[in-house]
């Protein structure tokens, strides 16, 4: 009986050190966390909807949907900076 319980108390001990030098040190984990708030942000930032707001040779200026291609361009985010404020109970017409 005494054999039973030293197998089932070694196969505890080594699952439990087996489960202790598999985990990450702190700072690793710290650096996974870091990289995937990091990915999030970036993956947020790349889904939000946006324009291009850009001039063709002539000057003139456009605002697509699409960026164009060998121009340079400024993103314009679409939904409005969360500080304006809209409100639409103004009376319509001039003041």
């Amino acid at each position: 009986m005494r054999l039973a319980w030293a197998l089932v108390l070694g196969t505890a001990a080594g699952i439990a050190l087996a489960w202790w030098l598999s985990r990450d040190p702190p700072e690793v984990t710290r650096e996974k966390q870091a990289r995937a708030e990091a990915a999030a942000a970036a993956n947020f930032e790349d889904s939000r909807p946006v324009l291009y707001r850009w001039r063709d040779d002539d000057g003139a200026l456009h605002v697509t949907d699409t960026a164009p291609k060998g121009r340079k361009y400024e993103r314009i985010p679409i939904e409005p900076d969360p500080a304006i404020e809209v409100h639409g109970d103004r009376p319509a017409g001039p003041r």
